[in-house]
């Protein structure tokens, strides 16, 4: 069995489907990729798939993460390839590399998110970022399945940074406009209760009165180990790289071995 790592994208209008739309997507996919999946066993097998940490409904993504078993051995860029041609566009994949490490779940323990806000200045974004890391506490309610839970939305935020639209040309953005626009910038970690972008909003409404006129366009561009010397989100597939290429090396230096005549009187 053969396992590989994929990463995604919600791009666009596309970023309002839900997990379970893209999941529906993406099995298509497989399908029509003909793509040789691993499936479970019992009374009604499905393919092997394990995802990761999906973004909420309603926001972009540059980096979203999936897991497939395969039966048979296959090359992962000509599978990302195959792939990518039977999602829809918006629903990208971008990267594959082959498993050859565990715990990839694990290893997702920050994001960095961009929350485009229409109607609002940089200097009052600023201004509301300037109280929101001043704040010992941030107290926000979301109403979950057991009822409306208040938590600190302040502790899980580890920076964050107003911008001007123009300096993130990287992530085309959801609603183009020439009026007043800031970017906001944010890497948040992956804690319980979960805290997410629009927590983050309401914080920043109750703390700094910050209101945007329209909805924010919310789009997480990483997700991965956090460097705590830095400060930074990492590549989480970055081990799974490290070990594809030291493999080949590995395995010339046990070929090599396996040939030397072992010395006459030797042990």
């Amino acid at each position: 069995m053969q396992r590989i790592r994929l990463r995604y994208t919600k791009r666009g209008r596309l970023r309002f489907t839900s997990h379970r739309d893209f999941q529906r997507a993406f099995e298509r996919a497989l399908r029509r990729a003909e793509v040789p999946m691993a499936y479970s066993a019992g009374f009604t097998p499905h393919p092997k798939v394990s995802y990761a940490n999906a973004a909420p409904t309603g926001t972009g993504s540059e980096a979203e993460y999936l897991e497939i078993a395969l039966t048979a051995q296959r090359d992962p860029e000509k599978l990302r390839a195959l792939l990518d041609e039977s999602m829809p566009h918006g629903l990208d994949i971008v990267d594959a590399v082959e498993a050859r490490t565990s715990g990839l779940a694990d290893r997702l323990t920050a994001s960095v998110w961009e929350l485009r806000l229409d109607g609002v200045t940089v200097e009052e974004a600023a201004r509301a970022a300037d109280v929101f890391r001043a704040a010992e506490t941030v107290e926000v309610q979301r109403r979950t399945k057991s009822g409306m839970r208040t938590f600190d939305a302040r502790e899980a935020v580890v920076s964050l940074e107003a911008h001007e639209a123009a300096q993130t040309p990287d992530v085309p953005a959801d609603r183009p406009g020439d009026r007043a626009c800031a970017i906001l910038r944010l890497v948040v970690r992956h804690v319980t209760p979960a805290v997410r972008p629009d927590d983050v909003l309401s914080g920043l409404r109750a703390v700094a009165d910050l209101a945007p006129p329209v909805p924010a366009a919310v789009t997480r561009l990483a997700q991965g180990p956090f460097d705590e010397e830095i400060g930074t989100v990492s590549d989480p597939l970055a081990p799974d790289r490290e070990a594809v290429q030291a493999a080949p090396q590995t395995e010339a230096a046990g070929s090599a071995a396996a040939k030397v005549p072992a010395v006459e009187g030797s042990a």
